[in-house]
């Protein structure tokens, strides 16, 4: 079984979030911001990262960047699931080496079609 570490500082789509995976037959481990999600990360792997961009004390870009700084996650797809659309900060994401850019609100169906995308 796949597991995902979801990272949303609102427990309401962590909620969502978590659920849909789970309903997909995903293992999820959830987090409450980047800090939090660097931690939980730690001596474990995940086949996938889906993290929200604007979060207290690191956001998904931070978090991002952190989790390409450590060889075990080079290859790992991380996702940006957020509410920001700027080419901008798409670019930053990109720049950072995230996989994926997702616009909230999310589309369950769509969002399971590309994590089956980029977990391999």
């Amino acid at each position: 079984m796949h597991s995902i570490l979801a990272v949303d500082d609102s427990a309401s789509m962590r909620q969502m979030v978590s659920f849909t995976l789970k309903s997909a037959g995903y293992q999820v481990v959830e987090a409450v911001d980047g800090q939090d999600a660097w931690e939980k990360s730690v001596g474990r792997e995940f086949d996938l990262v889906l993290t929200d961009q604007n979060m207290p004390r690191m956001d998904g870009i931070g978090l991002t960047k952190k989790l390409r700084e450590n060889p075990k996650f080079k290859a790992t797809p991380i996702l940006i699931l957020t509410t920001e659309s700027s080419d901008q900060m798409k670019q930053a994401g990109r720049n950072a080496g995230a996989t994926g850019w997702l616009v909230k609100p999310f589309d369950p169906t769509k969002l399971i079609e590309v994590i089956r995308k980029v977990i391999r």
